[in-house]
């Protein structure tokens, strides 16, 4: 099936499979291509079905544009490999038929000696000369010139999708390259494993199978030398009849004409790349090759098959590599991600042991002013506690707001009351400046609440200590309606710009042993999700403004969104 994947911005990861009908890019909820971007219009493009298997992006009348490999289009057709950027966000199409039906069952390897083996190697060869011809390509004839003209096409794409190094994408693409080049009717990659076995990875037919019971025979005897000797064969596994005379011609339906050739990496060899045709061959009946078919593979077929395996190679070592490089950053990330909860939540039980014991005390001692100062701070604990996971939660976690028409003075509103007892503590002035006439915002009122409680929090430490410390908590309307904007303003030490770029990375907490570095991650992570940002203005020395945005959407049209015909904020 098609698909867009997502390769850049909040949604990066994310696979969209394409539906047989059109299907929407955008911001709505309804979306069934929803992108968490606030560069991205409610309705901000659409993709169409165009042919058998084409599909056709369509700009609905965005507010900044729809863009195809770089270029801006009103609509452009998406071949394989395309990139699709919309607002931040960069999406790659993919749509090869080797997407749809897994083949791999259907390729039989077979064992040395087997009677059914009757491939016969007509013509090999070796590596390096395919790596010639794309270094030398004005030594080829003029079939060759277009087809490494059209290979070097190709393998653009192909290296693009290198570049995104996702293998489900990228071998259907080399096949589809293989199809393109020597007109196969059948292909196949198979690559070998941890304990260098070989399987197949990608299998794909010219046209549906119709035929429930074929099979894509490969001689293991043909595989071994091709392994072995570094060099790409041309094979017919057919009957080699010489019972005729040299008058005679004769045409045997039964043939399997075959390219095998070395998927060669930078310094060892990854596997085969496999492509047959079958069909009616006429049969030599003249010269030193009497009694051979005739075939529709030639050499210079051969050689441009080495090359294609030979890039192909490359490729595929490109995405292990970069799968080896993520999975030790993903592994990197858990240990991190435990050494640092692991060190707060120390901090945190070392704090409800100390109030555990002064309540004990305060027991056995029979003082109640011991033990409200014990529990106390158990409680301040507790709460650290709780804020800590449900910050992990939040984040870990993918969520789609509940949105509800709400009145956004109200949720801030109870984050400020409930901070003021936090403010008092740390000696800090926390004000509360609400808009006038505010209209009903959609969003999620405990979402909003935690990311303004984040940003908050982080304010009043940040201000604690400071000449006359003061946070100011305000709400407000953009001019042309569209947005509403929270702004948490403090007078604390302001965030070095070196360190602003960092500051909604995980664990990236300036507030050393006192923060998380949980709370602004969390807090960009649900802005996004409503399709809003959070804006960040900070002089050292003088103080921090943070500023949420957030998209207006009135009820009435947040319940007739999926009307929506055309894109724009």
């Amino acid at each position: 099936m098609a698909s867009l994947f997502v390769v850049q911005g909040a949604d990066r990861g994310k696979r969209f499979e394409l539906p047989g009908g059109p299907a929407a890019l955008g911001r709505e909820r309804t979306s069934p291509i929803r992108l968490h971007d606030s560069e991205v219009s409610r309705r901000h493009a659409e993709v169409r079905p165009e042919g058998p298997e084409g599909y056709r992006i369509v700009d609905l009348g965005s507010a900044n544009g729809t863009f195809v490999n770089g270029q801006l289009v009103d609509q452009a057709t998406l071949r394989p490999g395309d990139r699709v950027q919309i607002g931040s966000t960069v999406l790659l199409f993919d749509s090869s038929p080797a997407s749809r039906d897994d083949l791999t069952d259907r390729v039989d390897v077979l064992a040395l000696a087997r009677a059914e083996d009757r491939s016969e190697i007509v013509r090999s060869l070796p590596v390096g000369h395919g790596q010639r011809v794309l270094g030398e390509p004005e030594s080829a004839n003029e079939w060759l010139k277009v087809r490494l003209a059209n290979l070097s096409v190709m393998y653009q794409a192909t290296r693009a999708i290198s570049h995104v190094l996702d293998p489900d994408a990228l071998l259907p693409q080399i096949l589809q390259l293989v199809f393109e080049s020597i007109g196969a009717d059948r292909g196949a990659i198979l690559l070998f494993d941890d304990r260098r076995e070989l399987h197949p990875k990608a299998v794909r037919w010219r046209g549906p199978v119709e035929d429930p019971e074929e099979r894509m025979r490969i001689s293991r005897s043909i595989v071994d030398h091709v392994l072995t000797e570094g060099q790409g064969v041309i094979t017919f596994d057919a009957p080699v009849d010489r019972r005729f005379g040299p008058s005679q011609s004769i045409v045997d339906y039964g043939i399997r004409e075959a390219i095998c050739v070395p998927v060669q990496g930078r310094h060892t060899t990854l596997g085969v790349l496999y492509a047959d045709v079958r069909g009616s061959r006429e049969v030599e009946v003249e010269g030193p090759d009497r009694g051979r078919p005739k075939g529709k593979f030639t050499q210079e077929h051969l050689m441009l098959m080495v090359a294609i395996g030979h890039q192909a190679g490359m490729a595929i070592e490109s995405t292990n590599f970069y799968r080896d490089k993520l999975e030790a950053e993903r592994l990197a990330a858990v240990g991190q991600t435990i050494a640092t909860l692991s060190h707060h939540i120390k901090n945190i039980m070392q704090g409800i042991k100390g109030g555990s014991y002064l309540v004990e005390m305060g027991l056995s001692q029979q003082d109640e002013g011991i033990i409200r100062k014990g529990w106390g701070i158990v409680e301040k604990n507790q709460a650290k506690i709780y804020n800590l996971v449900m910050d992990m939660l939040s984040y870990s976690k993918d969520r789609e707001p509940a949105l509800e028409p709400s009145d956004l003075n109200e949720v801030v509103g109870d984050v400020v009351e409930l901070m003021q007892t936090r403010a008092a503590e740390l000696a800090v002035t926390l004000e509360w400046r609400p808009a006038d006439k505010l209209p009903k915002v959609q969003l999620d009122p405990d979402g909003i609440h935690r990311a303004v409680l984040n940003i908050v929090t982080n304010a009043l430490d940040a201000a604690e200590g400071r000449p006359d410390p003061k946070v100011v908590v305000s709400t407000g309307i953009d001019p042309t309606a569209t947005l509403a904007r929270i702004s948490v303003e403090d007078n604390g030490i302001g965030i070095p710009e070196a360190e602003q770029a960092t500051i909604f990375e995980v664990f990236a907490s300036t507030k050393g042993a006192r923060g998380t570095g949980l709370g602004l991650p969390v807090s960009d992570k649900i802005v996004r999700e409503h399709g809003g940002r959070i804006l960040v203005e900070s002089t050292p020395g003088q103080g921090s403004r943070f500023t949420i945005e957030l998209p207006i959407r009135p009820a009435e049209e947040a319940a007739d969104e999926d009307g929506l015909a055309t894109g724009g904020d």
